[in-house]
This record gives C-alpha cells, structure tokens and sequence, in this order.
C-alpha cells in the first residue's frame, strides 16, 4: 500500500498498490493455461442404441455384429462361440480380416470385475478393431 503526503489540502491520502494483484493474477493466469492441455481423455466409447419397439430383427446385420461377452470363471465368447484369452485376439483378426467396417461391442457380467473388460478392449483393439462399443443391461433389455 503506497501514500501519498503533503501538497494536499486533505491531509494523508492512502493510494492501493495494485501491480502485486496483477503480478498474481498472471501468474495464476500462466498455471492455468499450462494445465488445460493435460486434463485427462477417456476412451471413446460407441453406446448401441434399443431398436425401435415392434421392430423385426434382421438377420444380415444380427451376421455382421460381433459381441465379446466376458463371464465369469475368466471365460470369454465371440458371438456364442467359446474361445480363450489367448485364442481371442486371432480369431477376432480372422473375424476383421476382410469387413471394411471394423466395429465390434464388448459386454461382461455383473459379477466380472472391469479389468478383464478393459483387458478385452485392449485385445480388440489389438487386433485390428476400430470402434468398440459397450452394451450395458438397459441397452439390451431395451430401455
């Protein structure tokens, strides 16, 4: 805080030193802007939509979509078809190897914890599938 005396009829003048607020306030400036490009990303997530109610199923898109179910006792299925951990990145590639869209949904058990979903995930991605979608028990009751 700075003052003024003398010269004035009014006696002590007091007069706020404000270049210590503007020295914070760009500093706070600085830390902000350098942080806002490091805030964390999630992964992209496709989010299947319920068809329309009273809607038949059709059987050429039921063929084109691929659902890796992960249960418990560390099983795992591509579309009704048992496979292994280790067997599932291959087949999957096979499945992959000649559709030009490359689309694929993961759904695990209530009781499978999310690591061996995110554990899937990243063998799908490894095998060439672009998008992996999540199907959650609303999405397939529908609602």
């Amino acid at each position: 805080m700075a003052m003024d005396v003398g010269g004035k009829k009014g006696g002590v003048m007091a007069d706020m030193n404000i270049v210590p607020l503007i020295d914070i306030l760009l500093v706070l400036l600085i830390i902000f802007m350098a942080i806002t490009p490091t805030v964390p990303k999630g992964l992209e997530a496709l989010v299947p939509q319920p068809s329309p109610p009273n809607t038949k199923d059709n059987p050429d898109l039921l063929s084109k979509t691929i659902v890796v179910q992960v249960l418990a006792n560390d099983t795992v299925k591509i579309n009704d078809e048992s496979t292994t951990w280790d067997t599932m990145g291959s087949r999957l590639g096979d499945i992959f190897k000649e559709r030009a869209e490359k689309v694929a949904f993961v759904k695990g058990d209530d009781s499978v914890q999310f690591a061996e979903v995110a554990r899937a995930i990243d063998i799908m991605r490894e095998a060439g599938i672009d998008k992996v979608g999540l199907i959650t028990a609303k999405i397939e009751a529908g609602q």
